[in-house]
């Protein structure tokens, strides 16, 4: 497996439009992903002590944060919106290898700050709605 990039990983959002077009979240300088089952336990009597989990059982998800410097860009102001009217949105998430992941998120936090003399500064959180997709 090569080694790749953390600069090319990359949060973008959906334009809204037709066909749906994806514009980069800017200023990001981190970006994390984490995917979460929570298990169905299925253990009884006969599970000999151990538990046991029901295969693909459980809620699927897809959390996303990210952090950057605040830049006033037009996918930046986007996110403000979303996060102020709970909306869901499609979020699109790129690798430097070319893979992709697809789904419709809802920003769950979004922070700002900055302190004298240095760049204001924000952080975001994105949970999943639905299925999220590997392209």
């Amino acid at each position: 497996m090569a080694i790749e990039s953390g600069a090319a990983f990359l949060l973008r959002m959906a334009d809204g439009g037709e066909p749906e077009a994806f514009r980069t979240v800017a200023g990001l300088r981190t970006t994390q992903m984490s995917f979460s089952t929570d298990p169905v336990v299925v253990t009884n009597k006969g599970s000999g002590g151990w538990r046991d989990l029901l295969p693909a059982g459980g809620v699927k998800s897809v959390s996303i944060s990210g952090a950057g410097v605040f830049t006033g860009s037009e996918a930046e102001l986007a996110l403000k919106g979303r996060a102020l009217s709970g909306a869901l949105d499609r979020f699109e998430v790129s690798f430097e290898g070319g893979e992709r992941l697809r789904g419709t998120f809802q920003v769950t936090r979004l922070d700002y700050s900055g302190d004298f003399n240095g760049e204001r500064t924000y952080t975001l959180a994105l949970e999943s709605s639905g299925a999220v997709e590997a392209l």
